[in-house]
């Protein structure tokens, strides 16, 4: 039985927090010592102990406009008053279809086609499902195989922790999906720390290792490819140069769908409207979420190529095309939000602001070479990651200390491991940012 304690009350410490099992936190350290967010503003949270704390990760990558904009509320006020929620099986509302046109202007080539879902999660497995069924519609159903990355990041669906490649995230969970194989992860620290932006090295190794994939299993079995742009929540790895261009050259010579996870690079983050857009890339699917409507309600999206939508409904002439969805796919409320996030990014010219301060960020960030245990600083345009020395013995011991030091500091990022990720708010100024580094600096001369 739940406690009836609430905050404030004495009765037994913290036991109004019991109930509630955490994602991704460990449960007992945090509730024994709560982090607890009773509102936000700008760039800010106010705790429930009486803290003013910068949020210099985004929320979790996804408030990239800070918290609360004014735009987004009223727009979201607005919804509520007009239309709560709309049956999203054979039945459809003005924003949601209005959102789409929006949506797929920002990504290149012919990626036309918008499917929606509730979360970066579930925009993969939608990506995984839509490229295994576009192959089969095609004629081509041995091709079933997906590739993934060592330590990829792909949401926590069965299909995303299949092609994903971070250990803790499938260990626990059995065999996963069956036929998935896995890229080299394309950074080695020893060659590359320290590295200002996409590192200048050869990248045909990595091309030569995916075509002994392919060879091994023979095109005609594999689906797609899927990778993040950058690495974000594996701690900010930034790939080589020319990696996500070549990528596309050897998937398309081989007719092999290149998914491209730009659930956090998407909206803003790299200074463009996405991760495609600033590599000058054109994958077949893209999977979005997080920025879509700054984190206001759970949304994501699956965008495909104009040639993937139009398969599945010439090979359904009558009835359902692709049987797949959600209850809340489209919801009105996300997408009321989402709309007004988009006006935001393009009146108030968010994109090529946070390009510029892209430029600063870097100098900053790169400034903490040199403090205590830092063995490594990455970064692409306003995200950033930082490794510190594990202890022996105690992986990740180290991180947690620096980002709980940090926190001390009325800063607040984000720590995988020995890895420490920064993601300022896109539309924060110098100041923060230097709040931000003198913060983290701090937390790294305390840690021991």
């Amino acid at each position: 039985m739940a406690s009836e304690t609430q905050p404030g009350q004495n009765a037994g410490k913290n036991d109004w927090l019991q109930s509630y099992w955490m994602p991704f936190t460990p449960n007992k350290a945090f509730k024994a010592s709560p982090r607890i967010n009773e509102r936000a503003e700008g760039f800010y949270y106010y705790t429930s102990d009486g803290r003013k704390i910068l949020d210099s990760f985004s929320g979790l990558w996804c408030c990239n406009l800070g918290h609360r904009h004014p735009k987004i509320t009223e727009a979201m006020k607005a919804q509520i008053d007009e239309l709560d929620y709309s049956n999203a099986f054979n039945f459809g509302h003005p924003k949601i279809f209005e959102l789409a046109n929006v949506i797929s202007a920002q990504f290149p080539g012919d990626l036309d086609n918008v499917f929606f879902v509730n979360s970066g999660s579930e925009a993969a497995d939608t990506a995984l499902k839509i490229a295994i069924a576009y192959q089969r519609l095609k004629g081509e159903g041995t091709r079933t195989r997906l590739i993934g990355r060592v330590n990829g990041y792909h949401g926590v669906g069965f299909g995303g922790i299949s092609v994903g490649g971070m250990v803790n995230n499938r260990k626990f969970f059995g065999s996963l999906l069956p036929g998935v194989d896995h890229l080299t992860f394309p950074y080695d620290m020893g060659a590359q720390a320290f590295t200002r932006g996409e590192a200048e090295i050869d990248v045909e190794p990595f091309m030569r290792e995916l075509e002994g994939i392919i060879a091994l299993h023979d095109a005609s079995t594999i689906a797609a490819v899927i990778v993040e742009p950058f690495a974000g929540s594996g701690g900010v790895f930034v790939p080589p140069k020319n990696y996500m261009k070549r990528l596309r050259d050897v998937t398309k010579k081989h007719g092999i769908l290149l998914i491209v996870d730009e659930v956090i690079s998407g909206f803003g983050r790299m200074g463009a409207p996405n991760a495609a857009t600033y590599f000058g890339v054109e994958p077949d699917i893209v999977t979005v979420a997080k920025g879509i409507n700054n984190g206001a309600v759970p949304m994501g999206a699956a965008i495909v190529r104009k040639e993937i939508y139009d398969m599945f409904m010439e090979a359904m002439p009558a009835g359902v095309e692709f049987f797949h969805g959600y209850t809340y796919s489209g919801h009105p409320l996300a997408a009321a939000a989402a709309l007004a996030t988009q006006q935001v990014f393009a009146e108030e010219g968010v994109y090529d602001r946070a390009k510029e301060l892209a430029v600063y960020f870097e100098d900053a960030v790169h400034s903490l070479k040199g403090e205590p245990h830092v063995i490594d600083i990455r970064n692409m345009g306003l995200a950033a990651g930082v490794t510190v020395e594990a202890r022996p013995g105690a992986p990740g011991a180290r991180g947690t200390e620096v980002f709980l030091k940090t926190y001390e500091k009325d800063v607040a990022i984000r720590a995988n491991g020995d890895n420490l990720a920064i993601a300022p708010i896109l539309t924060m100024g110098k100041a923060e940012i230097d709040q931000t580094i003198e913060a983290v600096r701090q937390g790294l001369r305390a840690a021991s």
